[in-house]
């Protein structure tokens, strides 16, 4: 998260309608008595994050992160240990959305105000941001990615993908295991992860990757004894993608940013010319270099 309200260019909000024009009302569902492994197959087909509804009000957002940590990376992964004895089928057809859920999750309503939505994205690292009525019903959602996609024109100031990457880069290694790769994705709270072979990024393991991973009933043929730890020793390097989205740091964020949307990611790595990483440039520092530039 950075720190501090961030001093907004407010040549922004001229490209930028009202919450209620802007705001994506194509949204998935589930219900906090949908079974997890069901929220994963919906999750599975490129929605990161799902809204999560009880008696047809809000309830809470279930996010790539959530089944992370649920299914080995954090705390979560004690629901699986404890309640259902390390069982894949069990954890995956018997839990309910409502216990791993984010149950107060940032939200906006639709009557507020743009900068409202984006401060509250940017100040609590928010990729997806549910907008709701007054009367707690749910409007639509707003992404990183839409609001990227709207101001990507306004990225072309002179900046260098240099001034906006973060590094240095959390990895993991070839060798690594599933376990392993969603520890350290929790710990950090990071969606993805660069892969290393001898300091050269050679794939990335996403949040999503690992969604897809364990969506039914594909994982069911990844066991043979249904003991999630079996499944948790995979090598990170057969769930990782080698198809990579990078750029240079002397690159134009502009032409990063073009990247980005051209291979609709969510973020590219930065490499030089042998493809040592050097950083990464996310949605969120996209963001944060429109909103606030230097």
């Amino acid at each position: 998260m950075r720190e501090g309200t961030p001093n907004f260019d407010d040549r922004v909000f001229r490209h930028l309608s009202e919450l209620e024009v802007i705001a994506k009302r194509d949204v998935k569902y589930v219900y906090t008595t949908t079974p997890v492994g069901k929220a994963i197959e919906d999750m599975a087909s490129s929605h990161r994050s799902l809204l999560v509804l009880s008696a047809g009000k809000f309830a809470g957002l279930l996010t790539a992160m959530n089944i992370v940590n649920y299914l080995g990376g954090g705390d979560l992964y004690g629901i699986v240990e404890k309640r259902h004895n390390y069982s894949v089928y069990s954890a995956l057809q018997d839990e309910p959305v409502g216990n791993i859920m984010v149950k107060n999750p940032v939200y906006v309503y639709v009557d507020e105000g743009i900068k409202e939505a984006l401060t509250r994205m940017v100040l609590y690292g928010a990729g997806i941001l549910p907008v709701l009525t007054r009367s707690n019903e749910v409007y639509g959602v707003l992404t990183e990615h839409d609001f990227v996609s709207y101001l990507a024109g306004l990225a072309s100031f002179g900046a260098r993908v240099k001034d906006y990457m973060s590094r240095p880069v959390v990895t993991v290694t070839t060798g690594a295991s599933l376990k392993k790769a969603l520890e350290t994705m929790t710990y950090h709270g990071f969606r993805r992860l660069p892969v290393l072979e001898d300091n050269v990024v050679v794939g990335i393991i996403t949040a999503v990757d690992v969604v897809r991973f364990f969506s039914p009933p594909g994982i069911y043929e990844r066991t043979t004894s249904g003991d999630i730890r079996e499944v948790l020793e995979t090598p990170v390097d057969e769930i990782m993608s080698r198809d990579l989205a990078t750029v240079h740091s002397e690159d134009d964020l502009a032409e990063a940013v073009k990247t980005m949307l051209t291979r609709n990611v969510s973020s590219v790595l930065v490499v030089d010319e042998q493809g040592v990483l050097e950083g990464i440039l996310t949605e969120r520092d996209v963001l944060y270099a429109i909103l606030a530039p230097k």
